[in-house]
């Protein structure tokens, strides 16, 4: 069969797929045309003038979305993953269907040497590594060691935006005689008030890639993200060329941030809550800018950028309001905490939180003890744990110091969320897991309350 006729094939795959209603439609043409072409990312992405990747732990999914904004801002309509399916079928998708010069895709940890070695990006934006899914993924240091040769490999061929306060990261971009690599360009928060008062439990970057001694931290933002140095060889958090000098967080409306680039400061207006949304724009701005946006552009088009897809999503219900805050690990459940301890200052909150245990999430919900729960203890007024190990999530929530009375198990979906709701006055926050977030998602879109997130 001729390659242009596999291409056919699946887009027949896909039309049949959304036309269903099942779903599928952001994965299924894409295994269908890896299945009969394998070859095909690479073919596909030779038609692109250029391409850019995004990966990380947390928050791929928003920073992708806040370059496409930047893009789109400046008049360009790149090819991009925009439904967060960021495995090697998602990417191949949105090759087959979608039509344009430049490419932007979100890539999977995992599968990040893969997808880099086939399309060949013009641009790596590497935001973090956390401790995720352990089942799936291993250790940390396992991908930082793999994302490692891949940096290497494409030095020279590809530019690199990369956090400075994660060492992990940071430290890809420096080669083995510490000097920084051709074509890295570094992010990173420079306004110390926002730092945490002490490290986190969930706390990854413990030992220097480079000598293997601890770490010395000065402070620390998110997680192990921070500034930090190698006692022992020195190595030490790079200066950000595109730096946050001014942090004011506003709770669920958002943040003003004041940044330094290489280009002349400039001011956002982010409608998106969390220092760990912070972090995104940095990396946004960055890759923005070296994607060749003006910095007036980028800033204004993170001002009216929306939630990606689960992503602090808010969607009205009644006279109530849905706000969806996906958690997924213990980074990035820290940084939802914090952002709802703003909001717990004015009045308790209502909150239901969706655990599964499914290949999606990670098998392993270990993860939950390592979460600091009992930074919203006082906070709450009630909560439905729902999902297929709610009774893991009460009881962790009992031993952070929940009042026993405010918790309660309904395992299903939908009757745990109309369990929830029917208490709940103004707003009700959800924090699911992945796939309880799909679960979740699809019934609002099956009430006619949200779209469907494949269409």
């Amino acid at each position: 069969m001729l390659f242009g006729a596999k291409l056919t094939a699946a887009r027949a795959v896909g039309a049949a797929s959304r036309t269903s209603g099942r779903g599928g439609g952001t994965t299924l043409p894409g295994r269908v045309l890896l299945r009969l072409a394998p070859d095909a990312l690479a073919r596909l992405g030779r038609r692109l003038d250029r391409s850019a990747i995004v990966s990380a732990t947390n928050g791929k999914t928003t920073t992708a979305g806040m370059i496409a904004a930047a893009l789109e801002a400046d008049g360009r309509h790149p090819v991009h993953n925009r439904a967060g399916s960021n495995m090697t079928w998602g990417v191949a998708t949105a090759l087959l269907e979608q039509r344009g010069e430049e490419g932007l895709f979100e890539v999977d940890e995992a599968w990040l040497p893969e997808v880099a070695t086939q399309l060949d990006p013009s641009l790596l934006v590497l935001g973090n590594l956390f401790r995720d899914q352990l089942d799936r993924y291993g250790e940390m240091e396992t991908l930082a060691a793999e994302w490692g040769k891949t940096v290497a490999a494409r030095v020279g061929r590809s530019r690199f935006a990369l956090n400075a306060d994660d060492p992990a990261i940071a430290d890809l971009g420096r080669d083995q005689s510490g000097e920084t690599r051709e074509g890295v360009v570094y992010f990173g928060i420079e306004d110390v008030s926002q730092a945490l008062p002490e490290l986190q439990h969930a706390f990854d970057a413990k030992h220097c890639r480079r000598c293997g001694h601890p770490y010395a931290y000065e402070r620390a933002f998110v997680g192990h993200l921070g500034h930090y140095s190698c006692p022992s060889c020195g190595a030490a958090r790079p200066h950000p060329d595109v730096a946050a000098t001014a942090i004011e967080l506003r709770g669920m409306s958002g943040s003003v941030v004041r940044m330094r680039t290489p280009q002349g400061e400039i001011e956002v207006q982010l409608p998106l809550p969390g220092l760990y949304n912070v972090y995104n724009a940095l990396a946004a701005v960055t890759a923005a800018l070296e994607l060749g946006v003006p910095p007036g552009t980028i800033a204004g088009s993170l001002q009216t950028m929306r939630a990606a897809f689960g992503r602090v999503e808010t969607i009205p219900i009644g006279s109530s309001q849905l706000s969806i805050l996906l958690i997924k690990n213990p980074a990035g459940a820290n940084e939802v905490l914090r952002t709802l301890m703003l909001e717990a200052e004015e009045e308790k909150l209502d909150l239901w939180i969706g655990l599964n245990d499914k290949i999606a999430d990670g098998r392993d919900v270990s993860w939950v003890w390592d979460a600091d729960f009992e930074l919203l203890a006082k906070g709450v007024r009630r909560v439905v744990c729902a999902g297929t190990r709610a009774p893991e999530m009460a009881l962790r929530l009992k031993y952070a110091g929940w009042p026993e009375r405010s918790i309660e198990i309904v395992q299903g979906v939908e009757d745990s969320l109309d369990r929830a709701l029917a208490d709940t006055q103004t707003r009700l926050f959800a924090l699911p897991t992945y796939t309880a977030l799909l679960e979740l998602r699809r019934l609002l879109a099956a009430r006619g309350l949200a779209e469907e997130f494949w269409r």
